[in-house]
């Protein structure tokens, strides 16, 4: 069973700026899409983005289209993303999942293994 770790979240003021990462086992990471998950306080998860495996094609949620990037260095097996004009809506548990090759992106149960998560928190 691969692995999946993300790293990179914390406290951060209303408009900054955080950059998240997940490095994966090479096996659960070559040639699968990925994508970023989260799951704010009281609320289910929710998509956030995706991005396909050779990278040349990405998808976001509408909440974070334009402040969001997802990107990929398949060299390093590392998923990343970075996030611009955060706000207090953004504070979730930010998880990095693989997608199972079948349905759609944005669709949670898309994604068949998941990371343990990282806490984002966006302070007003």
């Amino acid at each position: 069973q691969g692995q999946l770790v993300e790293s990179g979240g914390g406290l951060v003021q209303t408009g900054g700026s955080l950059r998240l990462s997940c490095v994966a086992s090479g096996h659960i990471f070559n040639s699968y899409a990925m994508g970023w998950l989260r799951q704010a306080p009281k609320k289910g998860r929710e998509f956030v983005a995706a991005i396909n495996w050779i990278g040349g094609r990405t998808y976001y949620a509408d909440s974070v289209k334009g402040r969001f990037t997802i990107s990929r260095d398949n060299a390093k097996n590392t998923l990343y993303l970075e996030m611009n004009s955060l706000a207090p809506e953004d504070t979730a548990v930010y998880y990095c999942a693989k997608h199972c090759g079948g349905g759609p992106y944005d669709a949670t149960y898309g994604y068949d293994s998941w990371g343990q998560g990282t806490q984002v928190t966006v302070s007003s």
